[in-house]
This record gives C-alpha cells, structure tokens and sequence, in this order.
C-alpha cells in the first residue's frame, strides 16, 4: 500500500492502465461494434397472415452488435412461409413472427388448386344456416325453395353434396375456429363452400333469385365425407358430358344443313351450266 502512495509509482500505474485502455479493450470495444452481420430486411409492408414472397425482401449487411440471436439471415428461410405479425418496410424479422401453415382463419384459403372454388353463401336467418352448427369438413345439401321460378322446393342434382369450408361471422372472422372460441361464439352470417365452377354459377343464381337453405348431411373423418364429394363430382362430369353431347349434336345438324344448303347450290349450278350447253348447241344447229 504505501508503493501506491509514492506519486511517481501512482502516476506510472495510471499511465499503464491508460495504454492498456487505448490499444487493448477500446479495439477489442470497435472491433465488436462494427462486426458486419447479413440479416433479412423487408422492403415492402405486409400484414399477418400474408404469404411471403423472394419480392418483399433483400439481404442487407448491417452492424451485429446487439442483434437478436433468433434474426432471420437469409431469404430462403422466409420465402413461402407466413406472417403471423405485420411487418412495415425497413423492418427485419425474427424466427417467432413467421409459420410454416397460415393463420386457421384462412388456412383453407391456401389449399385452393384450380379445380374448385371457394364461394361463399349468405344465411339470411339463423334456420337457413343449421342454426349456427356447421363447422369446417361438414357435408352439406343445398335446398332451393322456388327452384328457378318453378314453385318447387328441390335438392338440385348439382348440389347434393357440397364440403363446408368455413363459417363466418358478421365480423369477418371465421366463427368456428377455436381462435375466437374464447371471445364467446358469433352467429353465422356466411358459410364457405368448396364447389366447381358449374356449381358456383347455381349457387350465385340462386342466392340472387331466392332463399337457400343447408342441410347436413355428414360429418366425421375426412375419408367417408371424400366419398361424398366423389359422387357429387361423378354426377357432375356426366351431367357434363351429356351437355357436351347436345352441343355435338347441335353442331352436327348446323354442319348438315350447311352440306345440304351447299349440295342444292351445286345442283342448281349444274343444271345451269347444263342449260347453257343446250342453248349453245341449238344455236349451232
């Protein structure tokens, strides 16, 4: 203790904490902040559950002090996943805010192939819609009262059986989802519906012209109600090819008639010719 009260002895203690300062830690401090680190920034604003796509993001070099460890660093760990936060340009993202599946509420939506539609249907009253008791994965019949003007109440052939998809609230969200369960359950104003493009023609005909009502038909595993949906799509294309043969045969008689028509052309071009000859060959005489 008493070295370090000689002045001198003191003055060279501080001095050499000083150097070790300046060209020790302070480089070890500037080293550690300017370290680069490649992150995924954002370039475009998105909101939740939007897929995201390689256009909304770009790989930026950015300063790695004080990054989070869970920082996503590079495109292909985003690209076709799914936000489950909206994200605003400039903004990086971290691992917790994106899913593999889209939120329940519009998974459905994602499925879509080409091949069948999704339509939504309004449920005027609460008796149209099965008293809000259908859920996503129902098979459903629609019944038509007043079936086109023709004062009967029918299943349509086309419409025996349809798959629910999901049922939505007045408020926009789906209300079977168990999301919303706890917020307490919202009647039914709209239920999703997954048909072809022949179908979603009747379903809008008769939404415009009429009442609908639903009734269910089944409801269980995915494999029974598969079978339900097969047979709908087998009563469908042979409704199609019976379509497809009246066109045939219409256009059968229209190219008939356009041989006949064609035939008697020729017929009286002929005889005119023939006329011709004759009066040629009386004036020679």
């Amino acid at each position: 203790m008493k070295l370090f009260k000689n002045r001198t002895v003191l003055g060279i203690f501080c001095i050499a904490v000083s150097l070790l300062i300046c060209f020790a830690v302070t480089p070890l401090v500037n080293a550690g902040l300017s370290k680069k680190a490649t992150i995924v920034r954002f370039v475009k604003s998105a909101k939740e559950g939007e897929e995201i796509r390689r256009n909304m993001l770009q790989e930026v070099e950015v300063g790695g002090y004080n990054l989070p460890e869970n920082v996503v660093r590079r495109i292909a760990e985003l690209e076709g996943k799914y936000l489950t936060a909206d994200v605003y340009a400039g903004d990086y993202i971290v691992a917790e805010k994106v899913s593999i599946e889209p939120a329940a509420e519009n998974k459905y939506l994602y499925s879509l192939n080409g091949e069948k539609q999704a339509m939504s249907i309004t449920i005027s009253s609460f008796a149209e819609g099965l008293s809000g008791k259908l859920k996503s994965g129902d098979i459903v019949s629609v019944i038509a009262p007043d079936y086109l003007e023709s004062g009967e109440t029918v299943i349509p052939a086309e419409l025996k059986f349809v798959e629910v998809i999901a049922v939505t609230a007045k408020s926009g969200y789906d209300a079977n989802t168990e999301e919303k369960a706890e917020e307490g359950k919202e009647l039914p104003s709209t239920v999703t519906v997954l048909v072809r493009p022949e179908q979603s023609r009747l379903l809008a005909r008769l939404e415009a012209e009429g009442e609908i009502h639903l009734s269910l038909v089944f409801r269980g595993e995915s494999g029974k109600a598969e079978e339900f949906i097969k047979a709908q799509d087998q009563v469908l294309d042979e409704m199609q090819e019976e379509t497809d043969g009246e066109d045939a045969d219409k256009g059968k008689t229209a190219q008939t008639s356009v041989s006949e028509n064609a035939l008697q052309e020729a017929e009286i071009s002929a005889d005119q010719d023939q006329k011709e000859d004759m009066k040629t060959a009386d004036r020679e005489e």
